[in-house]
């Protein structure tokens, strides 16, 4: 199993889910599986909205229509952000998948 991605993982976040002293878990399964889609796909929304806020300041900046460099390096670092998220994420999911297919029933 390869760690070396846990290195980048935030102390505080961390920190939080130890303090956690309980969990709480929906009534049904279908539920669970239900509001985990429903979290992906606006995650995913979420990053093609900065991804086309960023496009869209590029372009503001290329034809000249601002002058404001900050607005378009901070919507390019949120993009960036937001995509590298949601990339990590799909890997995650394809391991625990390849995971799950190679377990012997």
């Amino acid at each position: 199993m390869n760690i070396t991605s846990l290195y980048n993982v935030s102390s505080d976040a961390v920190r939080r889910t130890a303090e956690l002293s309980s969990v709480t878990r929906p009534d049904s399964e279908d539920q669970s599986f239900h509001s985990f889609l429903n979290a992906a796909v606006n995650q995913l929304n979420e990053t093609n909205s900065y991804l086309n806020k960023q496009e869209e300041e590029e372009i503001k900046f290329s034809l000249g229509l601002t002058e404001n460099s900050h607005d378009l390096s901070i919507a390019q670092s949120k993009a960036s952000a937001a995509l590298q998220y949601t990339v990590a994420l799909r890997d995650k999911f394809l391991e625990a998948y390849r995971e799950i297919m190679q377990m012997q029933i």
